[in-house]
């Protein structure tokens, strides 16, 4: 056999291209995991929600990518002072027949949140779409939506107990409090 001598500089080229390379890989792999930890960090438990509902990782993160920017689209704003107590005076009054009308009280409370949202400037569509676009600024609170609406969707049914109630208003009043910015101190308030 018989050994065929190789360039020094062509050898050094490959060196530097498998380098670059690896150097690369290595970049992109991290990029990937800071994006996913961001993705992690700032949608909490609906990140993992979404990478249930979508099969992996990648489509999920495509996906909440995608609600970012729909959101980012939208005319999201503040309430003006008058609007933030009228709707702070609507809360009291339905949160005040819980006693006598729980049921009433937690459908009124559905569509308290729901006109809130509208007077924000989220789109009012089926209430998947409302989730996905609340948990883009308010992940800590898509929970809480989607277990008060699914006790609100059942009164119909007779499958909400009390206890389901009081729990759904008690969400109602989180998410109310925050949609209208209200600052808790970050705990779900008892219901008064």
């Amino acid at each position: 056999m018989h050994f065929i001598p190789m360039d020094p500089r062509l050898i050094a080229g490959v060196v530097v291209i498998v380098l670059i390379i690896v150097v690369s890989v290595a970049l992109y792999v991290q990029k990937q995991r800071r994006a996913t930890a961001g993705l992690r960090k700032r949608f909490g438990s609906e990140y993992d929600r979404a990478v249930i509902e979508h099969g992996s990782e990648h489509k999920a993160e495509a996906k909440l990518a995608d609600r970012e920017t729909r959101v980012e689209n939208l005319k999201i704003r503040d309430l003006g002072v008058t609007e933030r107590e009228r709707f702070l005076a609507e809360w009291r009054a339905v949160q005040s027949r819980f006693v006598d009308h729980p049921k009433t009280a937690v459908t009124e409370a559905d569509e308290l949140v729901s006109s809130l949202m509208l007077a924000r400037g989220y789109p009012v569509a089926d209430f998947d779409q409302r989730a996905a676009d609340i948990s883009v600024n308010h992940p800590h609170l898509v929970d809480y939506y989607r277990s008060a609406h699914g006790v609100a969707s059942r009164l119909g049914r007779e499958e909400a107990s009390t206890e389901d109630l009081r729990n759904a208003l008690i969400q109602y009043r989180t998410l109310i409090d925050e949609l209208s910015d209200v600052k808790t101190s970050g705990e779900i308030k008892a219901v008064a």
